[in-house]
């Protein structure tokens, strides 16, 4: 059934397709399998692009996790990798590779960003690199603060992906490769796409802070550097971390994409925003899900998570009318209050919603994929 408040404009290789997460699924995903003498080990993996691994990958053959160190962001950094059991039966095939971001507060050690949809596609390999607890998906204007070097989009662009194709068997080119993410990492998502559109053939949002020109997306953004207040966060375990604080040391808010703040010059910071960008997505597959916020309580502190979601919403809403006007396709959902989304969505920003939006999505990128 369509939700009542869902508006979709399809692209032309998409097809309606509708599935329920379900919590057995959810439950049998994150247990430990017995291993076998047939079962696969951990693929060793070999440095280079800048990434230098440390310590051994932890987790299974078809759903594990290795940790990095590289020059372009200070610290070690978790990558996780998810790749279809086929990989290792079928030794002459190439898979696709959709990378996926996570949100605030949060890193790919967390097993519960390995949604079960992901974990069920036999038809791509899924890559979530570690994004930072609010790394925002770009190189920091400012490099002298007190998290050291931050360059994440040159880690992921120019790193992580060719690391990715260097070790695995990946359709290394635009049509092998989808960029996706969650609340912050819908932003990266459709930054990465806008910034390097020849990388990516698809590009999705969930729930994304997509557009700068809403204060209440620059305030999150604020309060994640400052590592105080407002900061768009999901419930606890959605992959969106908590919320408030817990971002690491506080830094000066102009420090990841210049001013924020309405008293100062703007300009370089909104150019970011992958709203006012929006013709640079020819070429690319869009797609967008968000909730209303169920009930869009004024008061932040009442339920942030719904709160935030009516802020992604009303992020969409723009970024589609700016599509719109570039005349650029898009597939795009607003499931409203999530009622009839999922058995565990509320329409709200939490990983229940996120689980479903992905169920609609992963088939449909399997098909875009397939027709490449």
């Amino acid at each position: 059934m369509t939700p009542a408040t869902e508006k979709v404009t399809m692209r032309p290789l998409f097809t309606r397709t509708r599935a329920i997460v379900s919590a057995a699924v959810a439950m049998l995903a994150f247990t430990s399998p017995v291993a076998h003498a047939d079962t696969p080990a951990v693929p060793t993996l070999t440095d280079g692009y800048g990434l230098t691994q440390v310590g051994t990958a932890q987790g299974t053959a078809t759903n594990f996790v290795i940790t990095v160190t590289t020059p372009a962001v200070a610290g070690q950094h978790h990558i996780r990798v998810i790749v279809p059991s086929s990989y290792y039966t079928d030794t002459a095939k190439r898979y696709p590779v959709f990378y996926f971001l996570h949100g605030v507060g949060d890193n790919p050690s967390n097993p519960y960003l390995a949604y079960p949809a992901m974990l069920a596609s036999q038809k791509m390999i899924t890559v979530i690199p570690d994004g930072g607890l609010r790394g925002w998906y770009t190189d920091w204007v400012r490099q002298d603060t007190a998290v050291g070097a931050q360059n994440w989009e040159t880690f992921h662009l120019n790193q992580v992906i060719p690391f990715v194709d260097a070790n695995f068997r990946t359709i290394a080119a635009k049509p092998g490769r989808a960029i996706g993410g969650l609340s912050m990492g819908g932003f990266g998502a459709l930054h990465y796409a806008e910034d390097r559109p020849e990388l990516f053939t698809q590009a999705v949002s969930l729930s994304g802070a997509i557009d700068f020109n809403l204060y209440w997306v620059r305030t999150a953004i604020r309060g994640t550097l400052s590592n105080v207040g407002f900061a768009m966060s999901g419930t606890s375990g959605s992959g969106e971390g908590t919320g408030g604080s817990g971002f690491g040391p506080a830094v000066p808010t102009d420090s990841a994409f210049g001013s924020l703040n309405e008293a100062g010059d703007m300009s370089a910071a909104l150019a970011h925003g992958p709203v006012v960008n929006a013709g640079k997505l020819a070429g690319v597959g869009v797609s967008l899900y968000t909730g209303s916020g169920n009930g869009n309580p004024i008061n932040v502190l009442l339920d942030e998570p719904a709160f935030a979601e009516s802020v992604t919403e009303a992020a969409q809403q723009n970024l589609k009318a700016a599509l719109d006007k570039a005349g650029h396709p898009y597939y795009a959902v607003d499931y409203g209050n999530g009622k009839t989304w999922g058995p565990n969505c509320q329409g709200k920003h939490a990983a229940g919603c996120w689980g479903q939006d992905l169920v609609d999505y992963l088939p449909r990128l399997e098909q875009v994929f397939a027709a490449a």
